[in-house]
């Protein structure tokens, strides 16, 4: 049997998690051709066939299937390996898309600066659904939304209040509080890529926008109000938006997600920090 390499383990985990060879490929950034090449040469130095072709989705043999579960085993103690290697002189990486911890940021950052001098916290803000967890670019992130991706596990934090994000030359911008029923004919700015707590059915009409400043942007303009989770008025305050409780909307969840194998030797160390600035 000749010898398989790690890129034939990732192009079978790639299709198994995916179900197609078009995302699979996308997901490797490969070509159809290319990825449906290195699973043939797969099979051909293992002996047998791993996957059962149809035209709406490929599914694994019980050989397949055996040897998914070992190629997980073998990247993921490989990553574990590389992580161990070069995370004691780099940063632990902290995802967030919309906000960090809201009130909470601040004494986080300093208990772990205090704590662990040694292992830099670095913040990255991440335009997307996983704060950059899906694509290893973080180590941890902190979410408004659970994310569905099965190589990220999450842990509820606590729940958060949730506040409209208004012009403040706004009718209701002065108000300490108010509900949905008060703005569901405004305009409402959402921001698919994050997945943040704003996007929901709406009644009137809504606007899309890329990222977090633009929402800002939109909504300072008076084009539009925005929803959002009460961190997001700690970690984004701008000139031109009011802030405003909402008395009759769910609360949000937010959570402490990191990959299933995580990266960074510190992550267990950062979610008790996290745990003992919440429960002060």
């Amino acid at each position: 049997m000749d010898d398989v390499e790690l890129r034939h383990l990732k192009a079978l985990v790639a299709i198994a998690d995916e179900g197609t060879v078009t995302a699979a490929a996308a997901r490797l950034c490969l070509t159809q051709p290319a990825l449906s090449r290195t699973l043939a040469q797969l099979e051909q130095r293992v002996g047998v066939r791993l996957v059962d072709r149809s035209p709406r989705r490929l599914a694994l043999t019980p050989a397949g299937s055996t040897l998914l579960e070992h190629g997980r085993a073998i990247l993921a103690h490989l990553d574990a390996a590389l992580a161990d290697t070069t995370a004691v002189s780099r940063p632990l990486r902290l995802g967030y898309n919309c906000a960090v911890l809201g009130q909470q940021t601040v004494p986080l950052l300093r208990s772990w600066r205090r704590d662990h001098p040694h292992v830099p916290l670095e913040l990255r803000r991440m335009d997307n659904r996983t704060a950059g967890l899906a694509t290893r670019e973080v180590d941890l992130a902190i979410l408004r939304v659970r994310p569905a991706d099965p190589r990220i596990e999450a842990e509820a934090l606590y729940l958060e209040d949730r506040v409209a994000a208004l012009p403040d030359d706004h009718p209701l911008a002065a108000r300490g509080a108010v509900t949905l029923a008060e703005l569901h004919a405004e305009t409402l700015a959402v921001c698919p890529e994050t997945g943040t707590a704003d996007a929901e059915p709406w009644p009137a009409r809504t606007v899309e926008v890329r990222d977090v400043d633009e929402w800002l942007t939109v909504i300072a303009a008076g084009q539009a109000i925005g929803l959002a989770a009460a961190g997001t008025r700690e970690s984004h305050a701008h000139p031109g938006v009011r802030y405003v409780t909402l008395t009759d909307a769910a609360p949000a969840t937010v959570w402490l997600a990191r990959p299933a194998h995580p990266a960074h030797p510190a992550t267990d160390a950062f979610r008790q920090a996290v745990r003992d600035v919440i429960c002060g």
